[in-house]
């Protein structure tokens, strides 16, 4: 990281005695702008069921999604990954607290409101692809933006088409494409409408390795290039380490994170335990 230069004070010439009458009086130092996240959540709780068979899967989960970076979410099956995800891109309501796209709570949003919000403002890329087969794959990337009428920008499609290899391919249709390519494709529709966020569902579950590299690749190029938002849920410690900080969650509660991960340090952090170091909520290693 560039860092700014160091401003060091220049000594006056005056003494206190003699200061000038005119001396200038230091203007105050100017306050840096507080980042807003892309994306947060504040005493999620998500209970399916009733009674005695209700599953708490979010347990008052507290958490921000800083805009522009890539954030992993790792935790056992069962920890409230998904789900988080999953509420905080207004697919599943909570059964109590907030959620936010930016400074709109998707409380305060209808079914109708929340589909706009969806389409206009957030990409999703799952696991399962789910292209249409019988469109090619440049009819897959542009789909969302068809269905409303819109056409892409020219020059923007061109970029995102470059980005995921796929400009000698957008004329097949997806039995015709790799499981890799079909998950690129998936990526260039999240991509192609411009969201404040991207979320990723095990994008790699599907995958072999060096594809799943590939996909990893694209979507970190995504972040470091064009200042894209992804929030990504995964199992895996090697995707992990693309992110720019891992959250844990066990029993539905955040309780560990790990900024500039990589495979090793995600794969020591896992080796804790699912509970790790007995953290409180919200509590634990920043490291």
């Amino acid at each position: 990281m560039v860092r700014s230069p160091v401003r060091r004070s220049v000594p006056s010439m005056d003494t206190p005695d003699q200061a000038s009458p005119n001396a200038a009086t230091p203007a105050p130092a100017a306050t840096a702008p507080v980042a807003r996240p892309a994306a947060r959540a504040v005493d999620a709780v998500k209970i399916y069921g009733r009674g005695d068979t209700s599953v708490r899967a979010l347990d008052g989960i507290s958490v921000e999604i800083p805009a522009g970076r890539f954030t992993a979410i790792m935790g056992p099956s069962g920890s409230g990954k998904s789900t988080l995800m999953h509420c905080l891109a207004g697919l599943d309501p909570l059964t109590s607290g907030q959620t936010w796209i930016g400074e709109v709570s998707l409380a305060d949003l209808n079914d109708q409101q929340l589909t706009v919000l969806r389409r206009d403002r957030i990409g999703f890329v799952f696991q399962a692809f789910n292209l249409l087969p019988t469109l090619t794959a440049r009819e897959n990337i542009t789909l969302p933006l068809a269905l409303v009428g819109d056409d892409p920008d020219p020059d923007w499609f061109d970029t995102v088409v470059e980005v995921v290899g796929l400009a000698d391919r957008l004329g097949h249709r997806p039995s015709e494409l790799s499981g890799g390519q079909q998950q690129r494709v998936a990526v260039a529709r999240a991509l192609v409408s411009r969201p404040d966020v991207v979320f990723a569902d095990e994008p790699t579950g599907n995958l072999d390795s060096r594809s799943g590299a590939e996909v990893l690749g694209f979507l970190r190029r995504a972040v470091d290039d064009f200042g894209q938002t992804v929030v990504m849920v995964t199992h895996d410690p090697i995707a992990a380490g693309y992110a720019d900080e891992v959250l844990f969650l066990a029993d539905g509660r955040l309780v560990d994170r790990l900024a500039d991960p990589d495979a090793e340090k995600v794969l020591a952090r896992w080796a804790q335990g699912e509970d790790p170091v007995g953290s409180a909520p919200g509590e634990g290693s920043t490291a």
